[in-house]
């Protein structure tokens, strides 16, 4: 062989790189990687992609398990955009109207969508005098978007003095506030504070505890919209892994990772429960974090997230989901309904503080048949229903209350969905044991760390290992945190870090 062909030869090989779980996170961080010059293989431990966008399929109906809105859309587009492809190419994604039907107890509806002149008629039902407010709230809310999304979200807080950088901004913002508490300096009507507040249980956190920084969430929205994924956003993980074997990526399914291996204090792979040893210059983790230090990364090697660190930390709530099917349609329903009880700070006491189990509940109501009848038989409804309850830290017996609990939920809807119970025809529910069984969750925790301000930025586990060299976090563990913007956003920094192939 000619010398040119050897070295045309040794330009081709592509250092090997691993990402460990196939949640949107890690799909993102594979293409990303594969793009830079990386031989890319994601490890998937269950037998279908998703982690928690996973699909199930029962009785000819199509659930999806997680994730079902869709918000900042571009950051899908720039993952195909890499190679010159195009999302609408692989899926179709569209927009939702209204974002969320808000039922309150009382039977009033807020129909919350982008358009300021509709919320504007939407708050007057309620409180006119509250529109300045909102509208100056919008100001403040676009204010937080635009240092904390735009300039931070895919930025790497690796060091204390980048933390330092952003610390006068944050002190102007006042993100040592609450969401709720921030909202109700503008909006005074008890209802229009829980509208404009709720945002932070959409990424774990409590809207009277999480930092005003979320805030920016209606920023967000109304920006870019609401959108779902045609087929369901299982048909966006497929889409998004089509382009990634396209890539030459590889997906492997069953390959639980057991151990991450380091040398000499830098990954150089994993070891699969089964004994299988792979080898890898990047090993990047979309695992739940807490779990994966304490079961994965041994003890010795791990200086700042010890055992006792992470069990110090606080956990997001966990998650109460039913899936269920009916043989008939409910077309007077939105796809995302918002139902609420009258308790709203005391119910969130329950779950996050005193970690019970309350007779009451607030529930999110997702229907995505209004938007795509395919993902149900001809005819039939298709639905998911969740229910924001304690993670196991508490002490709910979940195997003796789930089905009373999931019960006493389907009763409730029927107020939406007349005689609901009688025309179910397909039904699981899920719970936070569930979540810790099938997703290697902490505590069954949904979404991993609580959003707080001192678990935000530089005061969560790093993108790029304070322990482990070559080895990097995605996910809703890791900085900006949960949500599928928060959870691309992290892969989108990875390219800050991690050196080309």
């Amino acid at each position: 062989m000619s010398k040119s062909k050897v070295s045309k030869s040794k330009k081709k090989s592509r250092p090997p790189a691993i990402v460990i779980g196939s949640g949107f996170g890690g799909i993102a961080a594979a293409i990303r990687l594969q793009a830079r010059g990386y031989d890319t293989t994601i490890l998937e431990m269950r037998d279908k992609p998703g982690g928690r966008a996973y699909v199930w399929e029962h009785k000819g109906f199509t659930y999806d398990a997680g994730p079902t809105i869709i918000t900042a859309p571009f950051l899908i587009d720039e993952l195909f955009a890499l190679v010159g492809k195009r999302t609408e190419d692989y899926v179709k994604i569209v927009p939702v109207t209204p974002f969320y039907r808000i039922v309150f107890h009382d039977g009033r509806v807020f129909d919350y969508t982008g358009n300021e002149a509709e919320i504007i008629e939407q708050i007057k039902k309620f409180n006119p005098d509250d529109v300045p407010g909102y509208l100056k709230f919008v100001e403040k809310s676009h204010a937080i978007f635009d240092r904390a999304f735009i300039d931070l979200a895919d930025k790497p807080f690796s060091s204390v003095m980048d933390m330092v950088k952003v610390a006068p901004d944050l002190i102007q913002l006042r993100s040592h506030e609450s969401v709720f508490k921030l909202v109700s300096r503008y909006v005074k009507h008890p209802l229009l504070q829980q509208v404009f507040s709720f945002h932070p249980l959409l990424v774990g956190g409590n809207p009277f505890q999480s930092s005003s920084i979320y805030a920016m969430i209606h920023y967000l929205e109304r920006k870019w919209g609401v959108h779902f994924a045609m087929g369901g956003t299982g048909a966006l993980v497929q889409g998004l892994l089509k382009l990634f074997t396209e890539m030459g990526g590889k997906l492997r399914l069953n390959a639980r990772v057991g151990e991450l291996l380091i040398t000499d204090g830098t990954a150089c792979g994993v070891k699969l429960v089964s004994g299988e040893e792979l080898p890898a210059k990047i090993v990047v983790s979309n695992a739940d974090v807490t779990n994966f230090y304490k079961k994965a990364v041994p003890a010795a090697v791990r200086k700042k997230w010890t055992d006792k660190r992470l069990d110090g930390m606080r956990y997001s709530m966990g998650l109460f989901l039913i899936y269920f099917g009916t043989n008939r349609t409910y077309p007077d329903l939105a796809h995302h309904s918002i139902v609420l009880t009258e308790r709203y700070k005391e119910l969130l006491e329950d779950i996050f503080q005193k970690k019970i189990l309350a007779d009451d509940f607030s529930l999110y109501l997702h229907a995505p048949t209004r938007t795509d009848p395919t993902l149900a038989p001809p005819g039939c409804e298709c639905f998911y229903v969740l229910s924001p309850v304690p993670n196991l830290g508490g002490k709910v017996d979940w195997n003796a209350v789930k089905d009373q609990y999931a019960d006493a939920i389907l009763e409730s809807l029927e107020k939406l969905c007349p005689n609901l119970r009688e025309h179910i025809i397909s039904q699981m529910v899920y719970t936070p044991l569930d979540f810790e069984k099938d997703l290697d969750a902490h505590l069954g925790s949904a979404f991993q760390f609580e959003p707080v301000l001192t678990q935000s930025a530089w005061f969560r586990p790093h993108n790029v290992s304070e322990d482990v060299k070559n080895f990097f976090l995605v996910g809703a563990g890791t900085h900006p945190g949960a949500g599928v913007p928060g959870v691309l956003s992290s892969a989108k920094l990875l390219d800050r870090v991690i050196p080309a192939a």
